[in-house]
């Protein structure tokens, strides 16, 4: 797994270059990538949802297109048209911008739903269909989207299918004052992003995704992750739980989170580490939560302190 370590850190630092003081959300971001996922950055603009994008695509040296998401677009705008050439006498397949290796879907809860329903194939099965022709996506395919929690106005809520379908859901947040001052330095005279170089390969990151997989589960574990996922449907404050797609995202970030620490086997720790980023989008509160200001992550947090961890004793009171 030395070599999945290697990976990590080698993106991490060099993304680290642009994004300054967000080792913890480049870190799952890479991991994403390893697990052959798609991630969903919620913040509020300016805080570098772009440029982590960019700088990702960059250390990898694969291709990049970004879809600024607005109400007017159209599913063709999203994965291409067949366009009839008179020359050639036949239809031709314009590609769009999903035809890419890394897309950063900016707003994407500005574009109306069926709009968004186009992301969905490309996302789950890596192709997209137009006209009754199938075209596969390249590898490795990511689809960063990003949304604005605060802005409401002109915006189309995210379906339950969509956002199962995302990995991990991220925050940037705000850099602390010595991050920001760092940040005025650094872009003083020109972007870090301009001389951002390749640090990893396609075919080594290919090498990674396929070496996760190898990261031992135990069935201790495994059971641990079921329960978990099963203590967020039966949650009181809990409208609609994590999905069976939710087990299977915790685990396969737990093996790649492992992985990048160089072990091959899963620890109850990295369970927890990646429990709330991984299924805190999938729970949909009640009515009466939501009036309370009760956050699923909060829920996801107490449903951790509350299952007991595989191994560990009971302490008698």
């Amino acid at each position: 797994m030395q070599i999945v370590r290697e990976i990590v850190r080698r993106i991490t630092a060099n993304v680290s270059q642009v994004i300054i003081g967000k080792q913890r959300e480049i870190q799952l971001t890479v991991i994403g990538l390893l697990c052959q996922g798609h991630i969903l950055i919620e913040d509020v603009p300016g805080v570098g949802k772009t440029m982590m994008a960019k700088a990702l695509a960059r250390s990898m040296g694969c291709s990049f297109r970004r879809i600024q998401f607005t109400p007017d677009m159209l599913p063709s705008d999203v994965t291409g048209t067949t366009i009839y050439n008179q020359a050639a006498g036949r239809f031709e397949f314009r590609p769009g911008p999903i035809m890419a290796q890394v897309v950063l879907t900016d707003e994407i809860n500005r574009a109306t739903p069926k709009t968004q329903a186009a992301l969905l194939e490309a996302m789950e099965e890596r192709q997209v269909t137009v006209d009754g022709a199938t075209y596969p996506l390249d590898e490795p395919f990511l689809v960063l989207a990003t949304q604005n929690p605060i802005e409401y106005e002109g915006t189309f809520p995210l379906p339950e299918a969509q956002l199962d379908r995302f990995l991990l859901r991220i925050h940037l947040g705000y850099p602390a004052p010595t991050d920001e001052l760092a940040m005025l330095d650094s872009q003083q005279y020109e972007h870090p992003l301009d001389g951002l170089e390749q640090v990893v390969s396609v075919e080594e990151l290919l090498q990674a995704q396929q070496a996760v997989r190898e990261a031992f589960i135990a069935p201790e574990l495994k059971t641990y992750i079921v329960e978990l996922v099963t203590a967020t449907r039966r949650h009181p404050d809990v409208y609609l739980g994590a999905s069976p797609r939710g087990s299977l995202a915790l685990r396969r970030c737990a093996q790649a989170y492992a992985a990048s620490q160089g072990r091959d086997y899963v620890l109850p720790d990295d369970i927890k580490a990646l429990a709330e980023p991984t299924l805190a989008h999938r729970i949909i509160i009640n009515a009466d939560a939501r009036i309370r200001d009760i956050e699923a992550g909060s829920i996801v947090q107490e449903v951790l302190r509350a299952t007991l961890v595989p191994g560990a004793a009971v302490r008698a009171r």
